[in-house]
């Protein structure tokens, strides 16, 4: 037994180490020519975007406003420039990878700077969709868009005061050759507007040279302080005499939808724990008496912006409204209505469990929750019309067991239940990939005798307190068994189908299963239970 135990921990072992490297490449986004197919996927949304009239309508734009700023124009980048995912559920048809794809076909005329608070790098401030820190997705996306043939220009840390993290993570871009600033806070920012654009205010800020007729400046995350580093940089090159424009690439909330649009209402779910609101923009309506929809911080923030624009050129660029300042077409590529509100919905539900899951944590407050339980009145949908919710529950009530329900591309809903061995995500992620590829149920694709000594390895060997197999120790078998099991090599095969397949679970997901459920593409919902009494979770 024991020459066995050694034989399959050396094979796991392997097999951990290949897909940890294949993780890592995938996490660089496969950047070669197949970035750029359209990757077959299973849609669980009927299509309502047309996403090349989207980056056809965005690009044009993009141009007349180089044109307009007559030298250069600073394009503020909001939202994540690879994996929106948000974008993708909400519309369905919209490419996860549109914004870089496009900026790809400008790559002849563009450059980007990076923009990355101080205090986020001290605070080791997370990216939740990818658990890292906001530090190392700057590296992450500076690897991904130098080798699709992107300029990056530089890093700025904003709010500098001297923290010896962003002191760390200077020194670490300039041992790799990668050009950094560091922003100091300003005086009065952003009100006292005389000091700001003077000397002493954006003049004691590094002038950051570019060469490009479009500078794309991004960040990992909202409140970087990406308008800061826009009005920084027009403000040195009038001064140094040349022409440059300010823009704003947006593509929430959408401005020519309705206000209660649920295409918007599942923007407010999305930013609900940074308290964002849609409103009317009562500037474009005063300007053009044209009723349009932003949000709150840029309506709040416009007099300013506007009056900072004028101060540095002596004119306002002509924008009138925080309208007038965005780059979004999106919602000209929308040509099923029904379609993006029936997303936009099932959006909205996964963010209240995903809520209701932050404040249990402790990592999210009730307004969060609150919040978005007032946009579901408003819309007046209940997590009922969510279906693997019922169908997850009723299996636990039945199994009397922890459970998960997936649902299907053509419709059916899968269960599976949690069990000596494995969890109930790697009971449910069998059983699927068995229905789609018309595995009699009673068949059993992975036996206990392969099982079995992955848990002796997982506690006798790697000190591992859990005794349940997740779902990256499951799928790892079950590629081990596809070497010479046709059965289980066509079951795993069918692992792409699941991409945009909707997930719910009856409890809080340990890391392991949903970093896993996260890299399948499901799109994942959990109760608020702790799937132990157990503190350290």
């Amino acid at each position: 037994m024991s020459i066995n135990v050694n034989n399959i921990i050396r094979i796991v072992l392997l097999q951990i180490l290949k897909n940890k490297i294949q993780s890592v490449r995938m996490l660089q986004l496969n950047v070669t020519v197949k970035f750029f197919e359209q990757e077959e996927a299973c849609k669980m949304d009927k299509i309502g975007f047309d996403n090349e009239l989207y980056m056809k309508k965005q690009k044009e734009h993009i141009l007349e406003r180089i044109e307009k700023a007559q030298g250069k124009l600073y394009l503020e980048f909001g939202g994540k420039l690879f994996d929106d995912y948000h974008a993708a559920r909400v519309l369905p048809g919209f490419d996860v990878n549109a914004k870089i794809k496009l900026l790809h076909e400008l790559k002849e005329m563009a450059e980007i700077i990076f923009v990355i608070s101080a205090g986020d790098i001290e605070k080791t401030k997370m990216r939740a969709d990818l658990g890292i820190t906001y530090d190392m997705d700057v590296l992450r996306l500076i690897d991904n868009i130098t080798h699709l043939g992107i300029e990056v220009n530089s890093v700025v840390i904003t709010r500098y005061t001297g923290q010896p993290a962003a002191d760390a993570f200077m020194a670490k871009l300039s041992m790799r050759g990668v050009k950094n600033y560091a922003h100091k806070p300003i005086k009065g920012y952003p009100t006292e507007i005389d000091f700001i654009c003077s000397e002493e205010g954006f003049g004691a800020n590094p002038y950051i040279e570019t060469t490009k007729p479009l500078v794309v400046v991004t960040a990992p995350g909202p409140g970087s302080g990406k308008l800061a580093t826009c009005l920084s940089q027009l403000y040195h090159e009038n001064v140094r005499g040349i022409s440059a424009g300010y823009a704003k690439f947006e593509t929430f909330p959408i401005w020519n939808l309705p206000l209660k649009h649920p295409v918007n209402l599942a923007y407010e779910a999305a930013t609900a724990d940074l308290n964002d609101v849609n409103m009317i923009d009562p500037f474009h309506l005063e300007a053009y008496g044209e009723t349009t929809v932003n949000y709150n911080r840029d309506v709040e923030a416009f007099p300013i912006v506007q009056s900072t624009l004028a101060s540095i050129s002596g004119s306002a660029f002509d924008y009138k409204s925080p309208t007038d300042m965005g780059v979004n077409m999106a919602g000209y590529a929308i040509f099923d209505d029904a379609a993006v509100s029936a997303a936009s919905c099932q959006e909205i539900i996964r963010r209240f469990f995903a809520a209701k899951c932050a404040y249990r944590q402790g990592k999210g407050e009730q307004e969060a929750v609150d919040k978005i339980k007032l946009i579901m009145r408003q819309l007046n949908i209940t997590p009922d019309i969510r279906d693997v919710v019922k169908a997850a529950l009723d299996k636990a009530e039945a199994a009397e067991s922890p459970a998960a329900a997936i649902e299907l591309p053509d419709g059916r809903i899968v269960t599976g239940k949690a069990s000596e061995l494995m969890t109930a995500s790697s009971s449910v992620v069998l059983n699927a990939i068995k229905a789609l590829t018309n595995i009699d149920d009673d068949l059993t694709l992975l036996s206990p005798l392969i099982l079995k000594p992955i848990v002796e390895l997982k506690t006798k060997y790697l000190n591992s307190h859990l005794t349940l197999l997740n779902l990256e120790d499951v799928l790892t078998a079950l590629s081990i068994s596809a070497a010479t099991n046709t059965l289980t090599a066509r079951a795993i095969c069918a692992l792409q189908q699941l991409r945009d397949c909707e997930y719910h679970s009856t409890q809080m997901l340990e890391a392991g299963d949903e970093d896993t459920l996260r890299k399948l593409g499901l799109r994942v919902s959990c109760e608020p239970i702790y799937p132990s009494k157990e503190l350290y979770f």
